[in-house]
């Protein structure tokens, strides 16, 4: 299909807009902080930021590697932010949050893939905010899991990695990613005890077998949560929107995946991974630790 054509009714967004967008604008800005709300093109930033919530996004906003779906600007990072982990804690404080994910651009010019810089921003959120909830979204950190280990020993409540697609165009989409290593992260965390999550994006060039396959695969790895939505095209010059998945589409592959074993499943056209994430974290748990409308969560 052409970039050119019409987006569907289903793929309306809201504008943004109002006071509660502003407040967390202006938030975000006072504490320097950079969001995948923005650096992603999220289609939900109007709605989501007029709630109050948003997904920070920690280790700059340069990501090492080159998919070609993300809009998220690729090259050379700039340093380390030491300070960094502090502003995100005061972030979560200064608007009483009881529910934060977090998310990060791949740093593999770093030794440790910046698992040191996760680690230092989860205990220090925890630690000025010890009722909020962390919700981690990770780079694979190339399949190292002594990396992975220490963002797991900074004990996030629910560590999600993205798939993003199914098997056969793993290479052409994320490029430096690869579908084994990133299941093998996934199973890593489920092995320690817990509760993970991972998300897909439909209109890439996919079938709906090779979904299925890809949902039976991510169930045998015991997979909790689990969030499905339409790609949009960031620019000219990434990978071409394929199709439209209708909402019919969604409805089905959420009811398939219930029915081999997922405990949550977000699945729509405007579902992004950490969209709504405190709500799916609740449906999953029961807590009422989890249960709450104020969070730094959307994309």
């Amino acid at each position: 299909m052409t970039p050119s054509l019409r987006k569907p009714d289903w793929l309306r967004a809201k504008l943004p807009s109002g006071p509660a967008y502003q407040a967390t604008r202006q938030l975000v800005e006072d504490n320097k902080l950079h969001t995948v709300c923005q650096s992603a093109q999220c289609p939900n930033i109007g709605e989501c930021w007029s709630r109050g919530t948003a997904t920070v996004m920690i280790l700059g906003n340069i990501c090492t590697r080159s998919c070609n779906f993300c809009a998220i600007q690729n090259g050379r990072p700039t340093e380390i932010d030491l300070g960094e982990p502090a502003r995100v804690a005061d972030a979560i404080q200064k608007m009483g949050l009881k529910y934060c994910v977090i998310t990060s651009v791949a740093r593999d010019d770093l030794k440790d893939g910046g698992a040191s810089v996760w680690a230092a921003t989860i205990r220090a959120s925890k630690y000025k905010n010890p009722t909020c909830a962390i919700e981690v979204l990770v780079p694979d950190f190339k399949g190292n899991l002594d990396q992975v280990d220490i963002v797991l020993d900074a004990k996030p409540d629910i560590f999600n990695h993205n798939v993003e697609t199914i098997e056969r165009l793993q290479r052409p989409l994320r490029v430096q990613a690869r579908y084994d290593r990133s299941r093998s992260v996934l199973r890593h965390a489920k092995s320690r005890g817990f509760t993970t999550k991972t998300g897909l994006m439909l209109g890439v060039g996919e079938t709906t077998a090779e979904v299925e396959q890809c949902l039976r695969d991510l169930a045998t790895d015991k997979i909790d949560i689990l969030t499905i939505g339409q790609y949009l095209q960031p620019t000219p010059q990434h990978w071409k929107i394929d199709r439209w998945a209708p909402p019919e589409e969604f409805k089905h592959l959420k009811d398939y995946a219930l029915s081999i074993g997922f405990g949550v499943v977000e699945s729509g056209p405007l579902v992004r991974s950490s969209y709504h994430a405190d709500e799916q974290s609740t449906k999953y748990t029961g807590s009422e630790h989890l249960n709450t409308a104020n969070t730094l969560a959307n994309a």
